[in-house]
């Protein structure tokens, strides 16, 4: 009982801390490959998704496909978000993705890890396409997206390293990740509909 109430508590700390971090700041400036590699830590809903999906992979057992797939289909989501610029609903699927991997890995889904990296992959072009949308002219394309492709890849590793502990925990406690992804989720999607009402 009092592990659940600990459990609790911190997904209750963690939702409040939501609103103050799911922005990306400072972006007006962004130039190069640091400004792409700093990208990625400035949104707590990309990094709540790398984190899923690290947790997933170990999961479905595939720590290096579901990553791989994360990777190929943001940098691909980029190029698109740079073309297209911003599009209507674009934040609400990045938290609905949140929320969406989270319930995979608290309800502990089973699938083949084929179909797991193409839900990722689905997902991420989203990721992607926010990322390339936000991207300002000052950013030096190649040189951005190379930063933000390394800072990716660290998150991603980070998300595997967490699946590897959370896969030793008793089987109720290693839930609790995928619980607290799922509520961070739809707190994301909540202030994302609200935003743009």
């Amino acid at each position: 009982m009092k592990t659940n109430s600990r459990l609790l508590a911190a997904a209750a700390l963690f939702i409040g801390a939501v609103p103050a971090v799911s922005a990306h700041p400072g972006l007006e400036n962004a130039a190069g490959f640091t400004s792409g590699l700093l990208h990625p830590f400035t949104g707590l809903d990309h990094m709540l998704a790398m984190l899923a999906v690290g947790l997933l992979a170990v999961q479905l057992r595939a720590p290096r496909l579901l990553p791989g797939a994360f990777l190929a289909a943001m940098c691909l989501g980029a190029a698109a978000g740079a073309w297209t610029g911003t599009l209507t609903g674009l934040e609400q699927g990045v938290a609905a993705s949140v929320f969406v991997l989270g319930l995979l890995v608290a309800l502990r889904v089973r699938m083949p890890a084929w179909a797991g990296a193409t839900w990722v992959g689905a997902f991420d072009l989203m990721h992607g396409a926010a990322h390339g949308a936000e991207m300002p002219a000052s950013a030096g394309g190649l040189s951005y997206g190379l930063g933000f492709a390394a800072a990716t890849s660290l998150l991603l590793a980070a998300g595997v390293a967490a699946g590897n502990l959370s896969s030793r925990l008793p089987a109720r406690a290693s839930r609790a990740p995928g619980w607290i992804l799922a509520a961070a989720g739809l707190a994301l999607l909540a202030m994302a509909s609200a935003a743009t009402t």
